[in-house]
């Protein structure tokens, strides 16, 4: 009997048939054809200064209506209630799937609608406050992510700085000393790293940090994980930490995407070829395994998508040797899982009520320090 899907608006489903038919039909060849901008890169001034002072720049922010931040899927306690005192900054995964350009256009509404859609899927485990910012930024396109041309670091480097400057804004309208959760995926994960190695390591930041959610990409433990200011996770209770993992179905085919990882330029400039950081979501990095019996609830979705609940855990999980989190023969989602058994769409979704109580969890021990 088919499982209902995880919560995936429609955004998330067109992403992935779009990567699939690429992917399985014309292989990473004519994929490159198919999403690589080929048009030269064009550098794009910097924002203007206050930019981030609109509110139409950011997705997400605390007066900002309609939030989709705030989803909350059926399921949860009523009596659960807002109360956390986190200020949370997510940054958004890859939205803009077109060619024209190497950065997304801050006007394409296309890009723009999925980048909401992910916000409301994946941001929305963060609402136990509602103090929850996420940014818009010319984000590198998709084809960026199938090339080695040079133009692919300066699409990542004009979003990056994007990032940055939306982040000096996001602290400056903290009060001091608000405890902060970073957070991404895929794209706005590697973006988080960078952010850690350059805004928080080394200063008094590190001393306000949550914990830093960067799901969805590789950190290696030798090459990245020193350059971040923060260890890795590995208590359930631990703040002022980085939490991180990739989510594949067993046999796990993950071969090529290390291989391409770790031929890339790492954090500290030392060579990766090492294991990754794998933080279970089940128990909070506690230990590498945890059976289904551990997963607090999955995010079901209606047929039609337009609802979500809490529902049972679909999963359990457990860390292997190169730091993937592998999930048994994975629940059947029909075709929306990429090649390799990759579960990345569905990083935050299979462990939805996990990473929500994780965050609480964290935030309550910062609180009580």
């Amino acid at each position: 009997m088919a499982r209902k899907f995880l919560y995936i608006i429609a955004g998330i489903i067109v992403l992935i048939i779009v990567v699939l038919t690429a992917l399985r039909l014309f292989g990473l060849q004519l994929s490159r054809i198919a999403f690589v901008p080929s048009e030269p890169f064009r550098a794009q001034p910097a924002l203007a200064a206050t930019a981030y002072d609109q509110p139409d720049m950011w997705i997400a922010r605390p007066d900002k209506p309609g939030n989709p931040a705030l989803w909350r899927p059926d399921g949860l306690p009523k009596a659960e209630a807002t109360q956390s005192e986190a200020a949370v900054f997510f940054i958004h995964p890859t939205s803009y799937l077109a060619k024209a350009h190497w950065n997304a256009p801050l006007d394409d509404a296309e890009a723009n609608d999925r980048a909401v859609q992910f916000v409301r899927a994946q941001a929305s485990v963060f609402n136990a406050t509602s103090n929850i910012w996420a940014p818009r930024y010319r984000q590198a396109a998709f084809g960026a992510f199938l090339t080695d041309k040079a133009e692919k670091d300066k699409a990542l480097g004009l979003a990056y700085q994007d990032v940055l400057q939306s982040f000096d804004a996001f602290l400056a309208a903290q009060k001091p000393g608000t405890p902060l959760i970073l957070a991404g995926h895929s794209q706005g994960a590697r973006h988080l790293l960078h952010l850690l190695k350059d805004r928080v390591a080394g200063t008094p930041l590190t001393k306000r940090i949550v914990a830093a959610y960067a799901i969805g990409w590789p950190i290696s433990l030798r090459a990245d994980l020193p350059a971040l200011g923060l260890p890795a996770c590995t208590k359930a209770d631990q703040t002022g930490c980085v939490f991180s993992y990739q989510s594949y179905a067993e046999p796990a085919e993950t071969q090529d995407v290390s291989a391409a990882f770790d031929a890339q330029p790492s954090l500290t400039g030392q060579p990766r070829g090492d294991a990754y950081l794998c933080t279970n979501p089940l128990n909070g990095g506690a230990q590498p395994s945890s059976d289904i019996k551990a997963n607090l609830g999955s995010v079901n979705s209606s047929a039609d998508l337009k609802t979500g609940t809490v529902g049972a855990g679909l999963v359990g999980a457990r860390c292997d040797a190169k730091g993937y989190l592998l999930i048994g023969e994975g629940p059947d989602l029909g075709s929306y899982v990429l090649p390799g058994n990759n579960y990345h769409v569905y990083d935050y979704g299979l462990f939805w009520a996990n990473l929500r109580a994780d965050a609480v969890r964290r935030t309550q021990a910062f609180s009580a320090q």
